[in-house]
């Protein structure tokens, strides 16, 4: 199932880059990028409620490592959208989409240095035809 959710996630990524590129026209890349971080957070707070998530749910369950790590991931979230619409205003979507997910070889890397995951041949070799890739899609 979790190879399914990643092509839908792959796919509704690529409608990120189209739409900024559309919408970044005459608008200024921090307020595009605050506009949809509220337009998201709203959804998923919905979505949250309409399954229930928040029942039984307390800040105080989830513990401070917990929180801090949450906390890091939002922010580095938020930090990697700012470049990523600032790319998008200047360049096109497929190149700037390109660079932007070399974020995979970075995953890869940082996840065997910090998560103790082993990267085999054959996933070092993914990582060199990714970095190829995005030589040749720039």
């Amino acid at each position: 199932m979790w190879i399914i959710y990643a092509i839908l996630s792959a796919i509704t990524a690529a409608g990120v880059a189209i739409f900024a590129k559309l919408g970044l026209k005459q608008i200024d890349t921090v307020l595009a990028t605050t506009v949809r971080s509220l337009i998201m957070a709203g959804f998923l707070i919905v979505v949250s409620l309409l399954l229930k998530k928040f029942d039984g749910f307390s800040p105080a369950s989830w513990s401070g490592r917990e929180w801090g790590l949450i906390v890091l991931a939002g922010v580095s979230g938020a930090v990697s959208w700012l470049f990523y619409f600032l790319a998008l205003r200047s360049a096109d979507a497929s190149r700037v989409a390109a660079l932007d997910r070399t974020s995979l070889v970075f995953v890869a890397l940082l996840a065997a240095v910090f998560l103790g995951e082993q990267l085999k041949m054959k996933a070092m070799f993914g990582i060199v035809l990714m970095v190829i890739g995005a030589i040749l899609m720039v």
